[in-house]
């Protein structure tokens, strides 16, 4: 599936729409900041991949920080059979970017 911008996120979580929002970051990182997506470190996500079974044919947005980790996530959650599956682009450096200039 096609990855997401800033610009389409914000507007998603503005209005609410129904998709699973992980943020692939560590703990610590995502305490730092975050968007309010469930913090599942990328180095946990095989482990946890049981807490999100049941959405594999749901759109999953996965964030990180630049976008290098959620997008490495995205192809791994693919490999594992989920197939609607969103790369954060830019991570959220791009969003708080995006917000800065508003």
């Amino acid at each position: 599936m096609e990855d997401i911008t800033v610009t389409e996120l914000k507007k998603k979580l503005e209005d609410k729409d129904d998709f699973v929002f992980i943020d692939v970051r560590e703990e610590w990182e995502y305490e730092e900041d975050n968007l309010g997506a469930l913090n599942i470190p990328m180095g946990q996500l095989a482990h946890q991949l049981d807490e999100i079974k049941d959405f594999k044919n749901k759109e999953i947005v996965v964030q990180c920080r630049s976008g290098a980790r959620s997008g490495n996530s995205k192809r791994f959650l693919e490999s594992q059979g989920f197939t609607k599956v969103r790369n954060l682009l830019g991570g959220i450096i791009a969003y708080r970017e995006m917000e800065e200039n508003e």
